[in-house]
């Protein structure tokens, strides 16, 4: 699975690594899609007046993921 960031109009897949699942605990089996909006609720903040999903590391706009 690859997350899809698009920074200063360039987009970028940036495969999800063991450090980005950390401290996620699934109780029930989830597809890649449940797996993305877990991860997008974790790494990102909603900036409203932009309407974008800002990365909290800074590394640009959370735009969706790539299911493998």
């Amino acid at each position: 699975m690859d997350l899809i960031i698009l920074n200063e109009g360039l987009y970028q897949l940036v495969p999800v690594t063991k450090e980005m699942m950390e401290h996620i605990s699934l109780l029930v089996e989830a597809d890649c899609m449940e797996i993305c909006e877990i991860l997008r609720l974790k790494l990102s903040g909603y900036a409203n007046t932009l309407n974008l999903h800002i990365m909290h590391d800074g590394s640009g706009s959370l735009q969706g993921c790539i299911c493998k």
